[in-house]
């Protein structure tokens, strides 16, 4: 059986793959800049959606994840009626929700209105999320969580590994600050409670082209606010380039505790990695954070914020202590589970594409 996956690189794509052959092939990313050959890393834009392409390549199943972040909803109807035309069954995983990436909700809003519908059958990671998109569209998604992140060899090195030492490390990362992360509401209350956790420091992770000084999307506000505190040493300032896969992991160890700054969201790969690799996390209500495993809960939405749900969350997280890393085994056996699950829905969906 031939997927087109849109994409197939993509890390949660390769994991709920099985580690084994099942008889599910997914096809390779078309390389953007030369669609006739392949990649294994750039994916974006990613050229299956593209106007023909999928009536002009031979698959069995089209399996939309994610990357259609800028196009027309217009553009996606084609693409339906293209599969209908040709009987491919349509298969969507609803990843988001609400784009994290998208300051204004209305595009990824009308882009859904047409996948969600037009989809044979709709996957999504959480009850939660699942309710949602009963309550919006009166469809019933497939529940399957989220795979591991992190490889599995890592988080097997991560298990063997002794626990963090003091001081107990509370990160918030704010990388290039995307649409959904509102950091700088945050710290007054992390600074506060952190500083009366004994033992405790937080560190506070950067990209460079939103805190340098000459960074081309410099945010003057969140600076200023970050320098200054780390002079006061009220916190740990890390400001630096993007992390490569390792540095990542290695980042994550290091924290006792990871802090989600978002004010909107649906699901989260980062919560998926801590919990790989033993991380607590502590994250908003304003997503489906909670039923993805978050060791506690804050409220924190686009219109409201309460610090003193963050303190207590913070608190709690403190005095629970990091889990330590999902086991490998357990893990494993998801992904098993995981690739067989897929596997069958698409044996379904052939066996029923709607005509």
């Amino acid at each position: 059986m031939t997927v087109a996956s849109v994409p197939a690189s993509h890390v949660y794509v390769r994991h709920v793959a099985a580690e084994d052959d099942d008889g599910v092939r997914r096809l390779a990313d078309p390389d953007p800049s030369s669609p006739g050959r392949s990649t294994e890393q750039t994916w974006w834009p990613p050229v299956m959606l593209q106007k023909g392409w999928a009536t002009s390549h031979d698959f069995d199943v089209f399996h939309v994840q994610f990357g259609f972040d800028a196009w027309d909803p217009h553009a996606l109807r084609e693409l339906a009626a293209e599969l209908a035309a040709r009987h491919k069954p349509l298969i969507y995983t609803v990843h988001d929700l609400r784009n994290p990436h998208h300051q204004d909700r209305r595009l990824h809003d009308a882009q859904l209105d047409v996948l969600v519908p037009a989809a044979d059958t709709v996957i999504t990671l959480t009850a939660g999320a699942a309710a949602e998109i009963r309550r919006r569209w009166d469809r019933d998604a497939v529940v399957l969580p989220h795979p591991h992140v992190v490889p599995l060899d890592r988080t097997r090195r991560r298990a063997l590994a002794s626990p963090n030492q003091e001081p107990f490390r509370i990160g918030l990362h704010v990388k290039s600050l995307r649409a959904s992360m509102a950091p700088l509401r945050l710290l007054p209350q992390l600074i506060a409670t952190v500083r009366a956790l004994p033992h405790a420091v937080l560190q506070v992770n950067g990209h460079r082209d939103v805190l340098d000084d000459e960074g081309p999307r410099r945010d003057p506000a969140l600076a200023d606010y970050l320098h200054a505190a780390a002079a006061r040493g009220d916190l740990d300032l890390r400001v630096h380039d993007f992390m490569s896969d390792t540095e990542l992991w290695d980042y994550l160890e290091s924290l006792d505790v990871s802090v989600l700054p978002y004010r909107f969201g649906t699901h989260s790969g980062w919560l998926e990695a801590c919990l790989d690799l033993g991380t607590a996390v502590v994250a908003p209500d304003c997503g489906y954070y909670a039923d993805q495993g978050a060791t506690a809960i804050f409220h924190h939405t686009e219109d409201s914020y309460d610090p003193t749900s963050l303190d207590r969350a913070l608190r709690h997280a403190y005095e629970v202590g990091a889990p330590g890393p999902t086991p490998v085994g357990e893990r494993r056996r998801q992904r098993a589970w995981l690739a067989e699950a897929h596997r069958r829905i698409y044996h379904e969906a052939l066996g029923g594409v709607r005509t």
